[in-house]
């Protein structure tokens, strides 16, 4: 399969049933590279609430997705995955919760993110050499939503605003909805999803990841975290 992108994610255990649950709320398993059946829930068209999110699949977002820059090639980028992975420990967290991040759905961790902000540090930055700088119109597209300086910085240096300092792990489960039916799905998400979360929540590896042509995320390799 030929990609146009690549990112580093956490992509969540399949097996857990929570991520089961979590993938077919979204309908797209990238790891299977498979359409799944959304759940049925009372008063929520699940699909409609979850389009936006859907081709990106169950993940958080530890590099953003980036071209290949030119002389880079996808061997060397699997290797470097596995030098940082093999570098870092695996992250514990106290847990994960349903929140509203203004206008959308996400499964934010609860405890002290510190270890967790610096292994997103550390995949941005020691894998930049493989990104594509970013073109005149990402550029633009990004500006729109009126950065603050700091996100400016962050965008000119490594190609996208919310990094570093203006990072913030989140496992995206909706698009922006309207206010009575952000209240109606994360009453429902409470109801289906939150007894299967996890607690401890952990993070053992990390997951390379390629944009399909046509747009889809898969899977392409997970890295054991195993410094």
């Amino acid at each position: 399969m030929t990609f146009t992108r690549y990112a580093i994610y956490f992509a969540p255990p399949g097996a857990a049933d929570w991520a089961r649950f979590a993938t077919g709320w979204l309908g797209w398993d990238m790891e299977t590279g498979t359409n799944v059946a959304h759940p049925v829930v009372d008063s929520i068209d699940v699909a409609a609430v979850s389009e936006v999110p859907r081709k990106y699949g169950l993940h958080a977002t530890m590099k953003p997705p980036f071209r290949l820059r030119d002389g880079q090639s996808l061997c060397e980028l699997k290797s470097a995955c596995a030098t940082l992975a093999a570098s870092r420990a695996p992250v514990i967290m106290d847990g994960l919760e349903i929140a509203r991040l203004g206008r959308f759905l996400a499964l934010c961790p609860l405890g002290d993110a510190d270890r967790l902000s610096a292994l997103a540090a550390a995949c941005v930055q020691e894998l930049d050499g493989f990104r594509a700088p970013a073109s005149e119109a990402e550029l633009a597209r990004r500006r729109a939503a009126n950065l603050t300086p700091n996100q400016e910085a962050n965008l000119l240096q490594w190609g996208y605003p919310y990094v570093l300092a203006s990072f913030r792990f989140h496992i995206t489960l909706s698009g922006k909805l309207d206010k009575p039916t952000l209240v109606t799905a994360q009453s429902a998400l409470n109801t289906h999803l939150g007894p299967l979360l996890p607690t401890p929540f952990q993070i053992t590896d990390l997951a390379l990841m390629g944009e399909a042509e046509d747009g889809r995320f898969h899977l392409i390799h997970r890295y054991a975290l195993s410094g």
